[in-house]
């Protein structure tokens, strides 16, 4: 390296633009035993580096030892760039006294352009601490002074930084004119650190305006450079989160947010950033409904922002900590005047989310009955409704429907509601990734059940079938967006399939696969990341229900609707002009004896079983009085559509023994039914049989099944692979597929049907123009689903009903696969009679063999839809 000066202080501007690179040349100007201005720029540089990369304790030696040195070069201009750096890294520690007063000493020692500059890191600061206003002032003073010296870059920081902070003051187009203008600076310079940065604040400026997947998007580009440069990237883990928790993943957001501390306290980096995730992790557990855990990360960063001096964001752990004590069961009128607390000083703030403070501390209030504490803080938060992200507007319609149930007005509470869940509606089509519409759900489900609560006080059965379809299976109302064409999605879903056949093949070979399922979970983790990024293009019809069409539709038909009302099953009863309503039994209940099925179904797949038969049925006859009650004597003689809630989508409606001789279907919701019942087959009646490898039968029926339509087509062997079986798909009358079915609680979008070239997933189906309008799928597991969001269901079947398909057949527990094939042949010859799927599957279990084998097996499979 040159000796010039100039040349040693090129280094901090590498210090974000190659942050290695940086630290090395650092290091070598200190070997060479350098002049103390030079030394003072090396420890410098090696500070910044520790400071934002590094451990925290090694970066506050180096900078004292710059600031020191800078001292004895007599230079007072090095010394206040100095002071600047180490005030950050004193405030990153945790020590926010000794930092603002070395800010201080820079301010007073540096002139000019120098002092321009420290005023920015102290707006930065100022930023850290939630000193808002401080922070503006600071800024507003620094970016004409940094302009006039033509400093591309340290303008672009600062414009960067006040955009930030109008984000978190929730001025969205200010924000956005600052990002602009910085990203048209950076774009001039090298400063790839800096580029990043850029990015991940694009990232989060998209979320605070409500676009979560351009949030996805730039915040997986953003980290994507900063892998690149090989930094951390604790910020952009906080970010993360708070996109993640907003799409309803707030799992993953917990599981982000504990490993990047434990990252953070493995290389001794900064308080302030764990402090900052804790947050985030408390937020996300409370999300995830462990409230426990909630409680504990929250009282930690309660703690460390306390010590940190960092008020704003010490009164955002007050509001998460007192949300998880609710949560967990607790109500006092201590919490209602914490909350109103924290609210009050949220507002003085100008923080977005003190009206949830103030919602919170309105409906502890209603809960301990304390109504006229209740009105008043519930009427500040409603305040928000009207304006301001969808999230905010959400708190301001939850508080009115709440001030309307206190004061007795079933009618406020139910356009409160509506409301509030257009609000959500809107928002929810913005989402191009069914799992994010689904999930999106569940930020409506505390308005859903008090409009059903009101309904049932107020209103007759009628106007809670509407309300119960209102909030249900909502994802299913539009086909999931795609892109036209989406090169790096199809190559990851292309390589996604040959690593996972050949961890298949390795599995069945008994050879280690660790590398092979590492890479398989990366590949799934890019796939998914790409789906989610997808920006929806579908307007949001706000979910109508028409009672009167449903009930024209109907005919002799009956359809059972069963809502759920604080933990017990509401019957609702359609058919024959009106609609009546049942109470049954109380949903937990039948979840623990539905459970209790699924094993007997599982036992009684193997031979040898017979005697847990009555067992089976004994369950199923529970199951009718906890699902049904008294509702089961009023069926009548025609056939039956079941809408379960989510969280039933595994009984197997055919056990029960009121529905045991009927045609009986299954449909996620009433609309859904409509809808379904309402689709037009495909012209051409083309018809399309799927055998896949590793069958205990080989897929008997497949070449019986063929012989019954004219001119099937039969993909098998080689070519029942993914590409073909596709192409073959779309747009078919009918198509039956003999393969292994794989569910994946864990992720469900990734359930699959085995092929010969790997797994035919749901992603997979979901770039189907339109799917076959009746589909058969006639092995294990392939009707098994997640419940996620208010009352959503992802898997298999519901990928292919928003698609055109109207009709499904497919099995939620385990079946023999011998057995599977009579049932397939019988079912089939009834459908070439011009039976529908359910009349046909009805009777194809009445051919069956009279024993406990066969029984099960026609017990496990359901008919869904109405074709």
């Amino acid at each position: 390296m040159r000796a010039g000066s100039d040349s040693v202080l090129e280094l901090l501007p590498m210090v974000f633009a190659a942050p290695n690179e940086a630290l090395d040349r650092a290091q070598e100007v200190l070997a060479t035993g350098p002049s103390p201005l030079h030394a003072s720029v090396a420890h410098q540089v090696i500070g910044i580096w520790q400071r934002d990369f590094g451990d925290l304790r090694i970066a506050l030696h180096h900078l004292r030892r710059a600031r020191d040195l800078a001292a004895r070069a007599d230079s007072a201009e090095r010394e206040a760039d100095v002071l600047g750096t180490l005030g950050v890294a004193l405030v990153h520690a945790g020590r926010t006294r000794q930092g603002l007063a070395a800010f201080e000493r820079g301010v007073s020692r540096g002139t000019g352009h120098t002092r321009a500059r420290v005023r920015y890191r102290r707006a930065y600061v100022w930023w850290v601490l939630g000193h808002h206003r401080e922070a503006l002032e600071d800024v507003r003073r620094a970016i004409p002074v940094l302009r006039q010296a033509d400093d591309v870059i340290w303008t672009a920081r600062a414009l960067t930084l006040r955009a930030t902070v109008h984000l978190a003051l929730g001025a969205v187009e200010r924000a956005d004119a600052d990002f602009t203008a910085a990203e048209a600076l950076w774009e001039t310079t090298g400063q790839e650190h800096d580029k990043a940065d850029a990015v991940e604040s694009r990232g989060l400026a998209a979320f605070r305006s409500g676009d979560v997947p351009a949030a996805l998007r730039l915040l997986d580009e953003a980290e994507e450079r900063y892998a690149k440069l090989g930094t951390p990237t604790f910020m952009l883990n906080i970010r993360r989160c708070e996109v993640l928790m907003a799409a309803g993943l707030a799992p993953e957001a917990l599981a982000e947010a504990d490993a990047a501390i434990a990252v953070l306290d493995g290389m001794g980096g900064q308080s302030t950033r764990k402090a900052e995730l804790l947050l985030a992790a408390a937020r996300a557990a409370r999300l995830a409904g462990d409230p426990h855990t909630a409680i504990a990360r929250a009282a930690v960063a309660v703690r460390l922002f306390c010590g940190q001096r960092r008020t704003w964001w010490e009164t955002h752990a007050r509001l998460v900590l007192i949300e998880a004590r609710v949560a967990a069961g607790r109500s006092s009128g201590r919490l209602v005047a914490d909350a109103a607390a924290v609210a009050e000083r949220l507002a003085s703030f100008g923080a977005p989310a003190a009206p949830e403070a103030s919602l919170l501390a309105g409906r502890i209030a209603l809960n301990l009955g304390w109504t006229a504490d209740a009105e008043r803080h519930l009427a500040v938060a409603a305040r928000s409704r009207h304006s301001g992200p969808p999230p905010a507007r959400m708190t301001g319609w939850a508080a009115q429907a709440l001030r309307a149930r206190a004061a007795g007005s079933t009618r406020g509470v139910l356009e409160a509601c509506r409301r509030g869940l257009d609000v959500l509606d809107d928002h929810r089509m913005t989402l191009g990734a069914s799992e994010l519409r689904a999930r999106a759900t569940e930020q409506g489900a505390e308005l859903a059940a008090l409009a059903q609560r009101a309904s049932l006080a107020g209103g007759g059965p009628r106007r809670l079938l509407m309300w119960s379809e209102r909030w249900r299976a909502t994802v299913l109302s539009a086909p999931p967006t795609r892109p036209p064409a989406d090169p790096a999605l199809l190559s990851g879903l292309t390589a996604f399939r040959e690593i996972a056949a050949r961890a298949e093949a390795a599995r069945w070979e008994g050879r280690p696969i660790p590398a092979l399922e590492r890479e398989q979970r990366r590949l799934e983790r890019e796939v998914r990341s790409r789906t989610l990024h997808i920006r929806g293009d579908a307007p949001g019809d706000g979910h109508r229900l028409d009672v009167g069409r449903l009930l024209d539709r109907l005919g002799e038909t009956r359809l059972v609707a069963l809502a759920v009302l604080d933990g017990r099953v509401q019957v609702l009863l359609c058919g024959r002009g009106r609609v009546r309503r049942f109470e049954a039994g109380l949903l937990a209940e039948a979840e623990v004896e539905a459970e209790h099925v699924q094993a007997g179904l599982r036992r009684l797949a193997h031979p040898g079983a017979e005697g847990r038969l009555p067992v089976v049925e004994a369950a199923g006859r529970r199951l009718e009085e906890l699902l049904l009650g008294p509702a089961a004597a009023h069926l009548g003689t025609g056939p039956v559509v079941i809408v379960p809630p989510a969280r039933l989508h595994r009984v197997p409606w055919a056990l029960l023994p009121s529905l045991r001789q009927r045609v009986v279907s299954v449909s996620p919701s009433a609309s859904s039914w409509l809808r379904a019942r309402e689709t037009e087959p495909p012209p051409g009646g083309r018809h399309v049989l799927v055998r896949g490898p590793g069958l205990a039968t080989g897929g008997a029926e497949v070449p019986e099944v063929a012989d019954r339509y004219a001119q099937a087509r039969v993909l098998e062997h080689e070519e029942a692979r993914v590409p073909r079986v596709l192409e073959e798909l779309d747009g078919a009358a009918l198509a039956h597929i003999a393969a292994h079915g794989t569910f994946r609680a864990d992720s469900p979008m990734f359930s699959s049907l085995r092929m010969a070239d790997g797994p035919l997933i749901v992603h997979d189906f979901e770039r189907l123009d339109r799917s076959p309008y009746r589909i058969i799928l006639s092995s294990c597991d392939t009707a098994r689903l997640a419940s996620v969001g208010a009352d959503e269901l992802l898997g298999l079947v519901t990928a292919l009903l928003p698609l055109g398909t109207a009709g499904v057949v497919a099995s939620s527990a385990p079946v023999n696969d011998a057995a599977v094939v009579p049932l397939m042949l019988a079912l089939h010859k009834g459908l070439t009679t011009g039976l529908s799927l359910a009349e046909a599957l009805r009777d194809a279990r009445t051919a069956l063999p009279d024993d406990a084998l066969h029984q099960a097996t026609g017990w496990a499979f359901t008919a869904f839809g109405a074709a």
